[in-house]
């Protein structure tokens, strides 16, 4: 039982941070998702303590708050994505999310195996190398106001994609953890249910909003079409959970369906407020659940660096080979975009702590990674697109 008055404090000490995390980021010319990811670093249990280890675990108030966050984040990018630009880089995207699985997971395999794990539990290790998280890069590209131009798309489909692959693979190195084997018939119905979701709810619900978008209007409440819009967003999120994908797949889709109405625009004002209140505290919670007192030791900090390097080095050659038909300016800025892991690695380093594949110290070493990249991706991936003219259609 979780006391209120401790949670509208923690709530309080996390709000403020990200606001002071944000403002200081910013003012030293970097995304603000920076600052607040360093700023629940300052304030969480490995530091200042603020906010305790038992507050922001799986499933309590504060942590299901950020997951709404999250949520909401990717819907309002959903909002700024049609269907029919993310068509224009279909090919791209797809191979971008398919290296961009292949590779993280190959040599991620080859290091844990190479550090004396067997093969199968080197593969779960290897599992989390391999899921990209929206949610960071997609905050940054829409700070920067840049969810039009090419790169952002080619980023964003191919998450979807390497969401669905990530989900696959995890159900593979899961199973070959027993003594049963790996079930394929069952693991390629998952599949089937996994693209079939994403393929419906894209084609369909984009189709139908363009046709009925009008019936948003008919009811007396002011605010109609943007509490029917995330009533959406809440069941798609909650669907996409059920066929195996991350929430935020479902609020993506929800977004990319709300973006048909003729009330877009106004949508997407009504949703700043929410943003302003809910998105902070995923990125301050996120950085929160570090535990820095693993890291004393040299050799535990030595391993830290050795699979930050791994991690980013195959996402950026995943993604840059994926996206070479774009020129080799966008595609370093799409490999730099599928660099973070944030949410999604955590969650595998979780899985394997509990199934014992991991140690202490390793779960630590993939949770620090996992920040890591989310950590050092955003201020590069501004300075690239900055200095990059906006180019909205692909070279010939």
């Amino acid at each position: 039982m979780h006391h209120g008055a401790d949670i509208l404090l923690a709530l309080f000490a996390i709000f403020v941070a990200a606001q002071i995390g944000a403002e200081l980021a910013q003012r030293l010319k970097l995304p603000g998702v920076v600052g607040e990811i360093v700023a629940g670093c300052a304030i969480g249990p490995a530091a200042l303590g603020l906010v305790s280890a038992e507050q922001i675990a799986g499933g309590t108030p504060l942590d299901v708050l950020a997951e709404i966050g999250v949520v909401l984040l990717l819907f309002s990018v959903g909002l700024e994505t049609r269907l029919d630009d993310l068509k224009k880089v279909g090919k791209s995207a797809f191979l971008v999310g398919v290296l961009g699985v292949i590779v993280p997971f190959a040599l991620g395999a080859l290091w844990a195996h190479g550090s004396g794990f067997e093969w199968t539990k080197s593969m779960f290790v290897a599992a989390a190398f391999v899921a990209t998280s929206a949610g960071i890069t997609a905050r940054v590209l829409q700070e920067l106001g840049v969810l039009t131009r090419i790169e952002s798309r080619v980023i964003l489909g191919a998450a979807v994609i390497d969401d669905i692959l990530a989900m696959l693979l995890l159900g593979v190195v899961t199973s070959l953890q027993g003594d049963a084997g790996v079930n394929v018939v069952g693991l390629l119905l998952v599949l089937a249910q996994a693209v079939g979701f994403v393929a419906v709810i894209g084609w369909v619900g984009t189709r139908v909003m363009r046709k009925r978008a009008h019936w948003l209007d008919r009811p007396i409440n002011p605010l109609s079409p943007l509490t029917i819009a995330l009533a959406i967003c809440l069941g798609l999120a909650y669907l996409s959970t059920e066929f195996g994908l991350a929430a935020i797949i479902g609020a993506f889709l929800a977004g990319m369906i709300a973006s048909e109405m003729h009330q877009r625009e106004e949508l997407e004002h009504q949703m700043q407020p929410l943003l302003a209140l809910l998105t902070p505290f995923f990125f301050v919670i996120t950085g929160a659940k570090i535990d820095l007192g693993v890291f004393a030791s040299g050799a535990a900090l030595w391993t830290l660096l050795v699979v930050t390097v791994i991690a980013i080095v195959s996402k950026l050659i995943g993604g840059f080979l994926g996206a070479l038909a774009l020129g080799r300016r966008s595609a370093l800025i799409v490999g730099v975009g599928m660099v973070p892991r944030g949410e999604v690695g955590v969650v595998i380093a979780s899985l394997g702590l509990a199934a014992g594949v991991f140690t202490n110290q390793t779960y630590a070493v993939i949770v620090a990674m996992s920040l890591l990249t989310s950590i050092v991706t955003p201020p590069v991936l501004s300075a690239l697109l900055k200095r990059t003219p906006d180019e909205q259609t692909p070279p010939a």
